[in-house]
């Protein structure tokens, strides 16, 4: 954990302590790793008894080459050790200059060095780590992690699976998935390895706080080999159900933070109000969400620019020179070429962090009157007035900066859809052009021509990467893989409207089918999660949906047929989610993983970044995956969906915040509306609202069946006249019956063949009529065939059989009919 401390003179920034990291510790505390004995009978051996063992199997290596240069390296290491103190091999060890040193330190080769020049010994680097190596083997010493931890040797891991645990090792590597890498699988045993050689005992004796104690240690770029190796071990059984589920990321994160761990980041003088703002949060935290509870930061600013304050009654140019301080903020923003501005904005969160000011002020009145003995003391005259937390004026500023964003993104979405396309499209031919051409070989791809490696650390054999004409390292599996979570994010997100949160917790158990009760048709259902709102909600899977859909489902299912199980991190409630098919995920470093939001950002920065877009300022346009929800609920709205159902399909629980989000539907237009309705009803004859008579019915169903031609039915509104004079061929509202298509067929022939009479035959008049109805007779052709087309084709949307889980149909009961 680290202290921020930066000091800018008028800024609202109180100090704080980072707590990254803090569930990293936590494990630690829970999970402690094995302790180094102080000596064990490997150890206590003499020497003989050393090189003896090791003289036999299974320490004896198999090349006698490699056994001579053992032993000897042995000897002399064994004759070092002995100039120094201690009943043990390890005691001598710890007394050395080789402990608290890495294995590639200079400075304990050196003493080695100096010792065996006067006693004519060989002291070769080579000599020296194959004795090192050889009484790790033995077991006769433990140097601490540091001594191994980053070391490049390619020998450390066969020796010790060799000599110390073959069948641990064996068990290891047949649980391993087979499209991980060499490369991958000799990082994770090697380990397991050190943990071995510095704690003893077999790779089923590694307990959880050993591989927290490496990961701690462990450079923070490089952790994935131990992350590798815990995954392994977790998957064999051989720790307990309440451990980490991953350790990815685990030091980056904070975990659920106690109210005292949350206060004491800003590192409050003043003790009294440091234990009443823990008892007031731990009070809170009943009907809060983790987040909530993060917010309440005011008084760390107060003591930073007001030293010495120790009373919630403020004066007034404390509160004055706070507001002030709240009202603008220094932001830090990130284009999509990687690039970052500074700049000062006004603070737009200011209205909330008042509102909450407030909220502590008054929850300390009303419950000084219920337990006065705990809070009475403490009552003060809130600084923020109603008035200042009203924030009307900043709704409609935030509301009008929305509808902005989203009528400048709006137009531009069509292009961001084809670029993303166009970028998958790319990436996906250059990779499959580098699965194709043989090691070493030169190909060319899209005009550009790249260099395969000779060699390859993939299963398969096949390369990942290649070298362009100027000598650039291209990750092509990397660029295939950015380009198809960036395109499918966008596609999920611009046909449903969902959160990121709720993109990235879709499963495979998400996609259900509904059976539609009047005809029996089963239609696809997208089952969004709950998550801000705590409401499960469904919506409809289109076509276009459905093939994407189809296309991630088939991308991530396993050999097996079935999409392998993940557990997720909740970063807003920093708790591990259930174990779940996921959709977005992808094996990453050797195992498999959920996507982050990060991952999506990148990709979606790539895509905009490929398509040129820029804002009316003329700098790169930003989308960020909310917009899409903004641009689904403004284009569903602005298309005829009715408000109230967008609001269902968004999960609002509050129409307004659905027109909020609607950029060209404001919400007085729908007030206005409805009051329009109600004004219009009011003036009809009440006779218009009376109840329907048998005859009346009768009629009306009777006036529909009139309505049947001869290539399908009239849509024309109830009461009204024909409006072409029953020239139905040019009527819009014409329902064409695909069954009706050889006669549509005949009619279209049928004008061919009479418009070339009447040019022959010079009949002009009756040209212009016949040339309008054969082109409207072409286009309800058209549309005829492409009905029909979309009827035939069968899309895969991945739904799991009934084998795989149990059958989520659900049915709604047909109201019973009157009496």
């Amino acid at each position: 954990m680290t202290s921020t401390a930066t000091h800018v003179g008028s800024s609202f920034v109180p100090r704080v302590t980072s707590m990254v990291g803090a569930e990293e510790l936590k494990l630690m505390s829970r999970f402690p790793h094995r302790e180094r004995p102080s000596t064990w009978e490997a150890t206590a051996v003499t020497r003989e008894e050393v090189l003896e063992r090791l003289a036999r199997p299974p320490l004896r290596a198999v090349e006698p080459s490699a056994q001579a240069n053992r032993m000897f390296g042995a000897r002399l290491l064994l004759d070092w050790l002995m100039t120094f103190p201690g009943e043990t091999w390890q005691q001598r060890w710890q007394e050395s200059p080789a402990h608290g040193q890495h294995i590639a330190s200079q400075g304990w080769r050196d003493a080695f060095a100096a010792w065996a020049r006067p006693e004519g010994r060989v002291s070769r680097r080579e000599t020296l780590l194959v004795g090192v190596l050889a009484l790790l083997c033995a077991d006769a010493v433990r140097p601490d992690p540091e001594f191994l931890i980053g070391s490049r040797s390619r020998h450390l891991r066969p020796a010790l699976e060799t000599t110390r645990d073959p069948e641990g090792f064996a068990r290891l590597r047949a649980s391993l998935p087979n499209n991980i890498s060499a490369a991958n699988i000799s990082s994770g045993l090697k380990t397991i390895a050190e943990i071995m050689a510095c704690r003893g005992g077999a790779s089923e004796d590694i307990v959880v706080g050993d591989l927290l104690l490496w990961q701690s240690k462990n450079p923070r770029n490089s952790n994935g080999r131990i992350q590798l190796a815990y995954t392994w071990l977790r998957d064999l059984g051989l720790f307990p159900a309440d451990a980490p589920h991953t350790l990815f990321r685990i030091s980056n994160r904070t975990g659920q933070l106690t109210p005292a761990d949350l206060v004491d980041r800003y590192e409050l003088q003043c003790r009294p109000i440091r234990d009443l703002l823990i008892a007031y949060l731990s009070h809170r935290s009943v009907g809060l969400d983790f987040t909530t509870l993060q917010a309440l930061r005011f008084w760390g600013d107060l003591e930073r620019h007001h030293p010495g304050i120790d009373s919630l009654r403020l004066p007034a140019e404390v509160k004055t020179a706070w507001k002030v301080r709240l009202a603008t903020k220094t932001v830090r923003k990130r284009l999509p070429d990687g690039s970052f501005r500074e700049f000062t904005e006004p603070r737009r969160g200011a209205i909330g962090i008042k509102t909450q000011v407030r909220a502590f002020y008054l929850d300390l009145a009303e419950w000084a009157v219920e337990d006065p003995g705990q809070w009475a003391a403490w009552v003060a005259p809130c600084p923020i007035s109603e008035a200042e937390c009203s924030g009307r004026k900043a709704e409609k500023q935030l509301k009008a900066r929305m509808d902005q964003r989203t009528r400048e993104r709006l137009p531009a979405l069509p292009t961001l859809v084809k670029t993303a396309h166009r970028l998958l499209k790319e990436a996906t031919m250059r990779l499959d052009a580098l699965n194709a051409a043989p090691l070493g070989s030169d190909f060319s791809v899209l005009g550009e021509t790249f260099r395969v490696p000779r060699f390859s650390n993939c299963a398969d054999g096949r390369p990942i990467h290649a070298w362009d004409a100027k000598g650039t390292r291209r990750s092509f599996a990397g660029e295939e893989r950015s380009a198809f979570w960036g395109w499918a994010a966008i596609e999920i997100l611009r046909h449903t409207g969902i959160r990121i949160e709720e993109l990235l917790e879709l499963g495979h158990h998400s996609i259900v089918s509904y059976k539609l009760p009047t005809t029996g048709q089963t239609v696809p259902l997208l089952q969004i999660a709950p998550s801000k709102t705590d409401q499960e909600r469904l919506v409809l899977v289109t076509p276009e949906l459905a093939d994407v859909l189809s296309t991630v489902v088939s991308r991530v299912r396993g050999s097996n047929g079935r999409v392998p199980v993940l557990r997720s991190y909740d970063h807003y409630e920093r708790v591990w989610n259930p174990p779940m098919p996921l959709l977005f995920q992808d094996r990453s470093g050797g195992y498999l993983r959920p996507l982050s939001r990060a991952t999506i950002r990148r990709g979606l920065d790539v895509t905009l970044l490929a398509s040129g877009l820029t804002d009316s300022a003329g700098d790169p346009l930003i989308f960020q995956p909310h917009d899409f929800r903004r641009i689904f609920i403004t284009d569903s709205i602005l298309n005829g969906l009715p408000p109230h159902i967008a609001q269902v399909i968004a999960g609002h629980d509050h129409i307004g915040t659905t027109m909020g989000y609607a950029a060209i539907y404001p919400t007085d237009a729908i007030e206005a509306h409805r009051a329009f309705i109600a004004r219009r009803r009011a003036l009809r004859p009440a006779d218009e609202y009376r109840t329907v008579t048998p005859e009346e019915w009768g009629e009306f169903l009777g006036h529909f069946e009139r309505r049947k031609l001869a290539l399908g039915d009239c849509g024309r509104a109830y009461g009204t006249d024909c409006a072409h004079e029953h020239a139905c061929v040019r009527c819009p509202v014409l329902i064409v019956h695909a069954t009706e298509r050889p006669r549509l067929v005949e009619i279209r022939d049928n004008l061919l063949t009479r418009i070339l009479e009447a040019e022959r035959e010079g009949w002009l008049g009756e040209i212009e009529g016949l040339q309008s109805s054969l082109t409207h007779a072409e286009e309800k052709l058209a549309q005829l065939d492409a009905q029909i087309s979309r009827k035939q084709e069968s899309v895969d949307l991945g739904i799991p059989t009934f084998r795989e889980i149990a059958a989520r149909t659900s049915g709604v009961a047909t109201p019973p009919g009157p009496a």
